[in-house]
């Protein structure tokens, strides 16, 4: 088989596998399948938006307890530098 010849059973097949999944699609349990597909994209959308903010919320934690032991241990360096002065 040629190259043009395995372009066009590409082709043919392509175009059958788009018109069968269209039919499929357009019955009641394809338009059931893209409802259920929509509802789950929607639904890991959510949990994953949900996820986003508690890693923020946590990262604004930690930072914040970061901030607080850098001003600790410059407050202690100060300490440490006055009193053996």
């Amino acid at each position: 088989m040629g190259g043009s010849s395995k372009f066009l059973a590409g082709l043919v097949i392509g175009a059958a596998a788009g018109a069968a999944i269209a039919i499929f699609l357009n019955t009641e349990k394809g338009k059931e399948l893209v409802a259920d597909l929509k509802s789950a994209a929607g639904k890991a959308g959510d949990e994953l938006k949900e996820a986003a903010k508690r890693f923020g919320d946590e990262l604004d934690e930690v930072m914040e307890k970061g901030k607080e032991y850098a001003d600790n241990l410059g407050q202690k360096m100060k300490n440490t530098t006055q009193n053996s002065n």
